[in-house]
C-alpha cells in the first residue's frame, strides 16, 4: 500500500495574505511544514500542491517536490485530486500547509485506519477531538461530528449535534479536525459528483461524501494542531520554535 502526503498551499489568504511564505526562524512556513512532514518517515512520498510559482519555487529550489494546480477550486478535495490524478498512490493524506509543527501520532492514527481495513470498506479517514465547553459546542465555526460505535461518521454539522433535549444523557460531543486521508479512488470520484443539498446547506464538503454513501472513519485525538492564520499566530509560532528548537527542521 503506497501512502503519500499532499500539502495544499494556496498563496492567497483572507486573514493573512502570503502566510505560507512568511519567515519562521530562518525558513518559510511552507518549507518547515514540508520538511516536518518528510521527517515523520511515514510516507512513500510528499508533495506540495500550489497555485503559486513563489511557493512552487520555494519547495523545488530547496530540494522538495511540488506540483502546480489551477487557481480556482471549489474545495480542498478538488485541489488535492487534481494534484494526485497522475501520481501512483493508494492512500493520500492531506497535511495542512499552515501547521509547521506536525503531530506524528495523528498521522499514524489515520494511516492505521487503512492498514486495519482489510476489506477496503473505508473511503476516508479524519480526526475528531472531545469538546465539553458549550461556547465551543454552540459556535457554528466549529464543525461537530457524530459517530456510531465503530467511530464511523454519521453526520457533520455546524449546529449542535446531537440536540441536547436530555442534558443528562451523558453524550460526548466531538469537534471535527479537518485533516483527511483518502483512498485515491474515492478522492477522484468526488470531483465527478455534483454538490447535493446537505453540502450546499452547511457548506461542508465532507457531507458530499456521506450523501453519496462513502464511509468516513474517525480517529480520536486530544492533540489539535497549531495553525498560522494570523500575524499573531506567526509570532506565537516563532516564540515556540525559539523556546523549543527541536520542533524545527
Amino acid at each position: 500500500m503506497k501512502i503519500i502526503a499532499v500539502i495544499p498551499a494556496r498563496y492567497a489568504s483572507t486573514r493573512f495574505p502570503a502566510k505560507l511564505m512568511q519567515d519562521l526562524c530562518g525558513k518559510t512556513v511552507i518549507r518547515r511544514t514540508y520538511e516536518a512532514t518528510i521527517h515523520t518517515n511515514l510516507f512513500d512520498d510528499v508533495f506540495v500542491a500550489t497555485d503559486s510559482e513563489l511557493i512552487y519555487n520555494e519547495i523545488v529550489n530547496n530540494g522538495g517536490k511540488a506540483v502546480m494546480s489551477i487557481k480556482q477550486h471549489e474545495s480542498g478535495s478538488d485541489r488535492i485530486a487534481e494534484a494526485v490524478k497522475d501520481i501512483d498512490a493508494d492512500i493520500i493524506i492531506n497535511v495542512q500547509g499552515d501547521e509547521p509543527f506536525i503531530n506524528k501520532s495523528n498521522l499514524e492514527s489515520l494511516i492505521a485506519i487503512f492498514k486495519e481495513d482489510k476489506q477496503k470498506q473505508v473511503d476516508l479517514a479524519s480526526l475528531m477531538t472531545p469538546i465539553d465547553d458549550w461556547q465551543v459546542i454552540e459556535n457554528p465555526n466549529n464543525v461537530k461530528v457524530v459517530v456510531d460505535e465503530s467511530n464511523t461518521a454519521l453526520y457533520f454539522s455546524r449546529s449542535v449535534i446531537p440536540y441536547p433535549r436530555e442534558k443528562n444523557a451523558g453524550v460526548q460531543y466531538y469537534q471535527h479536525i479537518g485533516i483527511y486521508a483518502f483512498r485515491k479512488q474515492a478522492l477522484l470520484e468526488f470531483t465527478t459528483l455534483p454538490m447535493k443539498f446537505l453540502e450546499a446547506s452547511e457548506k461542508l464538503e465532507q457531507l458530499r461524501y456521506l450523501e453519496y454513501g462513502k464511509r468516513i472513519k474517525m480517529a480520536k485525538t486530544n492533540h489539535v494542531g497549531i495553525g498560522i492564520d494570523t500575524f499573531e499566530d506567526l509570532e506565537k509560532a516563532i516564540k515556540m520554535l525559539k523556546d523549543n528548537p527541536s520542533l524545527g527542521y
